[in-house]
Order: C-alpha cells, then sequence, then structure tokens
C-alpha cells in the first residue's frame, strides 16, 4: 500500500511555520479540546518507565514530548523531531518552562530518515502528522526500525468514523473548520490544506495494515469520540 502526499515537503513545512503561533490555539478549538484526553489515554498504553528512551516524531510544539518526557522521569531521555523550526522554537519555550531541559532533545529533522540507528529506543511515537508525511509507510518503517525488539510504536491522528450517520456529521464538521479558523486566526487556505489531509487519510483497518506492512506485530487500535480520532498501537517482533 502506497499513502503518498503530492504536496512537496518544502510547502508543508512552509505550512506548518505560518501556522505555529496559532497551532495550540486552533487545535483545541478543532478538537474541542478533547486531544487532550486522547493523548492522556495514549500514555496509559505505552510501556514507558523511569530510564526509558522515547523519540516523537513530528513533534510540533512539543505537548506529547512533554508527556514522554514526564513518563520517563529525569533519568530517561526523549528526542522530538519536526522540520518546523518555528514549531520546534514554541516547543523549546514549553520544555524550559516545564524544567525538562536535563532529558528533552529536541531536533530539526526528517522523519522519513531519522538520524539514529537501528534499535535506539523503547518507544516511537507520532501525533497527527502521519497523514501529512510525503510516505507515511516509509515513516512507520523508520519508526520500526528505531524502537529495539519489544520496543512499541504509537500513532495517534484524526480518523474517519464508519458508521454512517456519524460519518456524514464528522464529514459536516470538518467542512466547518477552515470557516472556523478564518473566523479565529484569519487563516483559511492552510486550515482548508489541514482539513483535506484528514478527510483524504486512510481508514483504521488500513493503518493496521501498514503497521504490518512495516513489520510490526500484535497490532491493536482504539478510537476516540466515535471515531474522530484513532489510537494504533504495534510492537517489533523479538525476530
Amino acid at each position: 500500500m502506497s499513502l503518498t502526499n503530492k504536496t512537496p515537503e518544502h510547502q508543508v513545512a512552509s505550512l506548518f511555520n505560518r501556522i505555529a503561533g496559532n497551532y495550540d490555539q486552533m487545535n483545541n478549538l478543532i478538537t474541542l479540546g478533547t486531544h487532550k484526553h486522547w493523548r492522556t489515554v495514549t500514555m496509559q498504553q505505552l510501556n514507558l518507565k523511569p530510564g526509558s528512551f522515547a523519540i516523537d516524531l513530528c513533534c510540533g510544539t512539543g505537548d506529547w514530548t512533554l508527556a514522554l518526557a514526564k513518563a520517563v522521569g529525569p533519568s530517561g531521555r526523549v528526542v522530538g523531531l519536526d522540520f518546523s523550526d518555528e514549531m520546534l522554537a514554541i516547543a523549546k519555550q514549553k520544555v524550559a518552562q516545564a524544567g525538562y531541559q536535563d532529558r528533552v532533545t529536541l531536533i530539526q529533522g526528517d522523519a522519513m530518515s531519522l538520524p539514529y540507528n537501528d534499535d535506539q529506543f523503547d518507544v516511537a511515537t507520532i501525533g497527527f502528522g502521519l497523514r501529512n508525511v510525503p510516505d507515511a509507510n516509509q515513516v512507520l518503517r523508520e519508526m520500526t526500525r528505531v524502537v529495539h525488539p519489544g520496543g512499541q510504536v504509537a500513532c495517534l491522528e484524526t480518523s474517519q468514523p464508519t458508521q454512517p450517520i456519524i460519518k456524514l456529521g464528522w464529514q459536516a464538521y470538518f467542512k466547518l473548520v477552515p470557516m472556523m479558523t478564518k473566523l479565529a486566526v484569519r487563516n483559511y487556505q492552510d486550515y482548508a490544506y489541514l482539513q483535506h489531509t484528514t478527510a483524504a487519510f486512510v481508514s483504521a483497518k488500513e493503518l493496521v495494515k501498514m503497521f504490518e506492512a512495516a513489520g510490526l506485530v500484535g497490532v491493536s487500535y482504539r478510537t476516540f469520540d466515535l471515531g474522530a480520532a484513532t489510537l494504533h498501537l504495534g510492537m517489533r517482533p523479538f525476530n
């Protein structure tokens, strides 16, 4: 299965640089604040303990990176990776405010070609970023490569409800998102693009197949808010 975003990567990076300053505000507005609950539940499913080593891809403004840093404690380490320098600048401020400079490293990089050797991390995460990369399959392969055998790969992403009535309501709501952002931050075009990538992304069951194709086993998923978002988990096998 191939999932390719035809928008050039530098244009997507430019988009996220433009929206960085409003990203947290709009994320709260678009998800009605429920993304915080999604992340809290996700953290409970991760095999993290004090001293663990985690990497958070497409880390954006760093909220999930900070949650990981809290879980691994001062003896653990977390890498937050993103291609947007403006997003990383905000994440850096949050890391400093939390006092997590001792355990968090933020780097500007490409999720499709991670600058790490095999078998480095206990957990690899990506939140609301897989739908915006040029090749989601390649990102999943990279996440699988850099976790050690027995390590977890987790993806929290917007999804597509399958129940027909719920799906119609979901589609109607997301058509309103660009207009909401136009009123809130006067930015219609960028959020229209993000609404499109949300609607065009694969279903939860298709993403299971992509996890398995990347070499992960024990793949499972759970949905949130009638399918508005989905958490996928997989493990790198021991052999």
